[in-house]
């Protein structure tokens, strides 16, 4: 089968989502033996920090104009076997109605941002889809599951509304081999990755920040770009902007404790795991995550993942000397048996199958 997609980037994972969950999806979907094409606007923030311009497991076109993406919509229509467009993909509405005109048996919407979406979509403000697109749509895959679906049939009348997680990639993400080391800088007490957004700003400051001042000794790393405080942060706290995708293996495997931090649309909606989750259970972290609705569907809290909503807890669990072997063990096998990238593939193919009555190539 071939798999179209328009989507905000493959080639940067700088200071968005969206890159690794597109590679972890697109390689599974290689391994079961199909082909797959990227198609991404040239934009200069990933134009200047583009960390896979050539992957091995798709084709991929950078393209400049929005005359470029309309003709790769039309050429997607008579050469794809289903057509996938993202949410936050730019001219993304002209492409849907491009597509939808010409009838193709399989068009879908990737939303990697469904509860954002959903509230643009309340406000009439959303640049990237419209409400008469959803009941047109073979399929209407999200990032989110749970409750969140429902209202897409009951309030935008979707065919089929699809939960498909972010997932990870096990060729990339594993634990620290026998004598394996990292970058110094990389090892921590407390690391969090993630671009500043003010409604996680509060957590921040309660589950990093805070026990960074009170345990003056301990090492601390946030990593991530916009932060308007960073020269106010403790000294014992590192900064790095960005942390290109070689090294998060490195900060997983290499950090005491890693932490999760959810924004509020997503808190509000619940079933939204982030693919930060999926990875550093795969290298072995353990994990502390801020409480959210769905999250033991993902993870047994005080099993396979900590939970923290105060200061208090986090420097309890800071202070605890318990390695957590069995938390790590039961983490990762979690991930490996349900959230690879195969496993996300698999999940994509049995939905466009029952998209359409006309059957697609089997998984292998």
């Amino acid at each position: 089968m071939r798999l179209a997609i328009f989507g905000l980037t493959l080639s940067s994972s700088w200071g968005n989502g969206h890159a690794v969950t597109y590679r972890s999806l697109l390689s599974g979907w290689r391994q079961l033996g199909h082909q797959a094409v990227f198609y991404e606007l040239q934009q200069e923030w990933y134009q200047s920090n583009r960390d896979l311009p050539h992957p091995g497991f798709c084709e991929l076109y950078l393209l400049e104009t929005r005359a470029q993406m309309l003709a790769a919509a039309r050429s997607a229509v008579l050469d794809a076997d289903a057509v996938l467009v993202g949410s936050f993909t730019p001219h993304a509405t002209v492409l849907l109605d491009t597509l939808l005109a010409a009838d193709h048996p399989r068009i879908a919407f990737y939303d990697i941002d469904t509860p954002i979406t959903l509230d643009a979509l309340r406000r009439g403000v959303c640049e990237y889809l419209r409400p008469e697109h959803i009941p047109a749509l073979d399929a209407y895959f999200s990032f989110t599951g749970g409750p969140l679906l429902a209202e897409l049939a009951r309030c935008f009348g979707t065919r089929q509304a699809v939960p498909l997680y972010c997932s990870f990639d096990p060729e990339v993400y594993y634990p620290a081999r026998a004598g394996e080391t990292f970058a110094p800088q990389l090892s921590n007490d407390l690391s969090y990755m993630g671009t500043y957004t003010p409604d996680r700003q509060s957590k921040l400051k309660r589950l990093l920040l805070a026990p960074a001042r009170q345990l003056p000794q301990a090492r601390f790393l946030i990593a991530g770009p916009l932060y308007p405080d960073a020269a106010q942060w403790p000294p014992n706290v590192r900064h790095v902007i960005h942390l290109y995708p070689r090294d998060h293996r490195g900060l997983y495997a290499s950090s005491r404790f890693c932490l999760n931090l959810t924004r509020q649309a997503m808190v509000e909606a619940g079933y939204s795991p982030s693919i930060r989750l999926f990875e550093a259970a795969a290298c072995g972290a353990v994990i502390v995550s801020d409480p959210w609705p769905g999250l033991d569907s993902f993870f047994q809290p005080g099993v396979e993942i900590l939970v923290a909503s105060e200061t208090g807890e986090m420097l309890e669990i800071l202070r605890s000397r318990d390695p957590l072997t069995q938390l790590r063990a039961a983490a990762r096998a979690r991930v490996f048996e349900s959230h690879t990238g195969r496993h996300r593939a698999a999940e994509l193919l049995a939905a466009l199958e029952s998209a359409c009555s006309h059957a697609l190539p089997q998984a292998m």
